[in-house]
């Protein structure tokens, strides 16, 4: 089963951007994790961060035929894109909607999705853990419908 994993604007600078807000671990650290947790679901996971939206959407573009399934945590985008759910509903490929924070509890302009209805779930406020919490309900969720 392969799994890719997207990330949105900012997300590289986890670890030092506002980590009273999205923490203190890296994305090579959410990464390393969730190569291990792959390795016991017998997965393989595919990341990308990207700070452009054409260049999220590129690489959305890019699952066709190439994953089983995704985690996206679009940041900023998430708020805005059309474009960005669009191309996740073109490619017909499950998805978990993922972020760090709860986007429910913060600014008004933060509490609305653009992704979460074409999302198979969203899973937000759970820190770092919420990629590991959200690769293992992704990957429990398409064995179950291929079984």
């Amino acid at each position: 089963m392969r799994i890719a994993v997207l990330n949105g604007p900012s997300l590289n600078l986890l670890g030092s951007r506002e980590p009273q807000i999205y923490g203190r671990a890296t994305l090579g650290d959410i990464e390393k994790r969730l190569r291990v947790v792959a390795g016991e679901l017998g997965a393989e996971v595919e990341f990308a961060q990207h700070n452009g939206e054409g260049e999220l959407i590129d690489r959305i573009h890019a699952m066709r035929g190439n994953a089983d399934g995704a985690l996206i945590n679009a940041g900023a985008y998430t708020h805005t894109s059309l474009a960005i759910r669009d191309a996740l509903v073109a490619v017909d490929v499950p998805f978990v909607e993922v972020h760090l924070t709860n986007i429910f509890s913060r600014e008004p302009e933060r509490r609305h999705s653009m992704l979460a209805g074409a999302a198979t779930a969203v899973l937000c406020g759970f820190g770092a853990l919420g990629y590991e919490l959200a690769l293992r309900g992704l990957v429990a969720k398409l064995a179950e419908q291929s079984a």
